[in-house]
């Protein structure tokens, strides 16, 4: 087989001590992402998505909460080492769609900033990636800003 797909998703908690991070762009909010790391939630639900594609486990397998060398770190350093395993696997991604789910701020925005960190993160054109942003119609953690949420497809092929 020469293509795969895989999926991912990851929320966290929203806090005011924290700086919100979206697919590797600082997003002005007056709430941000608790996380072991940056909390980059969009990040963390494209390397579930890039891992799965490639059945090499999901992102707490390889980055472990539990492991103080991710303190803090950008998420982008993930994605660099997911690209760096699925290479090794012989395969590439050829494309992402996601979305973040989240009550506010708004980001269409940042959207194409967003997309282009993303594509630059994973070595793709920008019209590879695909952002877009939705509310929780103030339902659930997500609509009372307790918590954002994000959900990753990728695509991938094996190398030539």
């Amino acid at each position: 087989m020469s293509v795969r797909i895989g999926q991912g998703w990851d929320v966290h908690r929203l806090s005011p001590d924290r700086q919100l991070v979206l697919g590797g762009v600082e997003v002005p909010s007056e709430l941000g992402e608790l996380g072991h790391s940056d909390g980059d939630v969009l990040y963390h639900a494209i390397v579930d998505a890039m891992l799965g594609s490639v059945a090499a486990g999901d992102i707490g397998r390889h980055f472990p909460p539990s492991d103080p060398r991710w303190k803090d770190v950008p998420s982008r350093l993930f994605v660099g080492r997911a690209v760096q395993l699925l290479a090794e696997a012989g395969w590439r991604v050829v494309n992402v769609d996601s979305t973040v789910i989240l009550e506010r701020p708004r980001l269409a925005p940042l959207i194409d900033d967003i997309r282009a960190s993303i594509a630059e993160a994973l070595g793709l054109p920008v019209g590879a990636v695909s952002v877009k942003a939705k509310t929780h119609e103030g339902v659930g953690p997500v609509g009372r800003l307790e918590a954002v949420e994000a959900q990753a497809v990728v695509l991938v092929e094996r190398l030539p």
